[in-house]
């Protein structure tokens, strides 16, 4: 097989469906980063939030812990909502710790500082690797029906064959590291964005991140000086 030969799926019927499971532990990890936030870096009650997602997770993974190919559109519809919270959640925290950082006279520790810019970015982190999942191809479920050329993301498996499994496809892994490359250089690194939609969401990641590093690195040495 040529190295420039695309990797062709094989059929739907002999692929075996994708578990949510990896995803909805990146959920909970979500869940758990927001709740380590400082009072005045949530929205409303600390619970609130968490209460919603687990609200949307726990019935998806009862209903449906694989994606099948068939899948109901109600249940991708519960799985963006799902992500839209953790998003909106995670961009108020950062909205409020930048009004924070930046308020005259605001006080805070460097512990607090790390503490809360981390879960701000790890959680940018997890939440982009989601949307990176439900986003490509028309998420897991349709992916596996698909041609790579409907595809939102370039891996490079798909243009050196030779280097991967007959059957390979990329799972929610995947998708996480595609997100913390981008998180942490700001830019595509192996995986390329080939849709309008995938370039938008890796500008907005790269620029949550870097706004994110870049306050907590300009605080850092106000409070070191």
């Amino acid at each position: 097989m040529d190295a420039s030969t695309p990797v062709h799926p094989i059929p739907a019927a002999h692929r075996p469906p994708e578990s949510r499971w990896p995803a909805a532990i990146a959920v909970i990890a979500a869940l758990v980063l927001y709740v380590t936030l400082p009072e005045h870096l949530t929205i409303g009650p600390r619970w609130l939030v968490p209460a919603l997602e687990l609200a949307l997770l726990v019935p998806l993974m009862v209903v449906a812990p694989r994606r099948i190919q068939d899948e109901p559109g109600a249940r991708r519809v519960f799985a963006i909502i799902l992500i839209a919270i953790i998003n909106a959640a995670n961009i108020a925290s950062l909205a409020l710790l930048v009004r924070f950082l930046t308020a005259p006279g605001s006080k805070v520790t460097g512990i607090e500082l790390l503490s809360s810019s981390a879960a701000v970015w790890f959680t940018n982190i997890i939440v982009f690797g989601l949307w990176y999942w439900e986003l490509d191809g028309g998420g897991p479920h349709r992916r596996y029906q698909h041609s790579p050329r409907t595809r939102d993301f370039l891996f490079p498996q798909m243009v050196t064959p030779k280097y991967a499994a007959e059957d390979w496809h990329p799972g929610f892994i995947d998708y996480l590291f595609v997100s913390f490359t981008n998180a942490s250089a700001f830019s595509p690194t192996d995986t390329m964005p080939l849709t309008a939609a995938a370039k938008a969401l890796f500008l907005i990641q790269a620029v949550t991140s870097l706004l994110t590093v870049a306050l907590v690195a300009s605080r850092a040495v106000n409070i070191l000086s």
